[in-house]
């Protein structure tokens, strides 16, 4: 690379690092080509970008940007994936396939601003996808009407079941 190369290298990552809010550091070494353009594609289906970034360029790239917290992962072979949309998809990506892939480890990252061991990676990638919480949250709400419901709707038949008893008594009077 000469060095106006380098200088848009660095302009291009801090340009996009900075409008994300989940930033993984990965080591990529071990991982064939095969490997790794699969990984591309699963994180390209989550709308996250996936780079292998030189750590150099990429200090400054953060440096310029005052962005904290990722020089500590920027050591060895570098890949970085990131995004701006929904930051549990990208770390469910990568928790999957470093379980198919065991070359693929993950360094650490930075979720809005907190730096995340890769413990805290692999935590994010455990949540359930945005469309079960949401469904766990409706379930949440309709367990007490539905209770409510099933206590009134007791007493009604219990009622019902009084009315039924009293005519049965007087139809064999």
């Amino acid at each position: 690379m000469n060095r106006k190369a380098k200088e848009e290298f660095v302009e291009e990552i801090a340009r996009e690092l900075e409008k994300a809010n989940l930033i993984i550091v990965a080591d990529y070494r071990g991982i064939d080509v095969a490997g790794d353009t699969e990984l591309r594609r699963r994180l390209k289906s989550e709308g996250c970008r996936y780079r292998v970034v030189k750590n150099t360029l990429t200090r400054l790239a953060c440096q310029r940007i005052g962005l904290e917290g990722l020089e500590e992962f920027l050591e060895g072979p570098t890949a970085l994936a990131y995004t701006a949309d929904d930051p549990v998809g990208p770390a469910r990506v990568f928790l999957e396939f470093g379980r198919e892939n065991e070359a693929l480890s993950v360094k650490g990252g930075l979720l809005e601003g907190q730096v995340l061991a890769p413990e805290g990676v692999r935590a994010l990638g455990e949540i359930p996808p945005r469309e079960i919480l949401l469904a766990q949250v409706c379930r949440g709400f309709q367990a007490p009407i539905s209770g409510l419901a099933n206590v009134l709707q007791g007493n009604i038949r219990k009622l019902a079941y009084a009315f039924d008893a009293v005519r049965r008594l007087k139809e064999s009077a």
